[in-house]
């Protein structure tokens, strides 16, 4: 198995969904940059750092509207 030297980056979508891309392709629609830039094992640790809650963002959203939260983020 190869050595995998290929830069990325983690990017993010509007549900607040974690991924990863490599650094030197255009970021897909719906996706923008979270400002972290390096080697594969170094993103995913920051996603694993920072992604704590899996939910997309409108189901917290909805649980927190249910729950008679006005802001799930607070």
């Amino acid at each position: 198995m190869s050595e995998d030297n290929t830069r990325y980056k983690v990017v993010v979508n509007h549900e607040e969904q974690y991924s990863i891309w490599p650094e030197d392709r255009e970021i897909p629609l719906g996706w923008r940059d979270a400002g972290k830039a390096g080697p594969k094992e170094e993103c995913l640790a920051y996603i694993n750092e920072v992604w704590t809650d899996m939910r997309p963002l409108s189901l917290r959203k909805a649980m927190a509207e249910q729950a008679g939260v006005k802001d799930p983020e607070k």
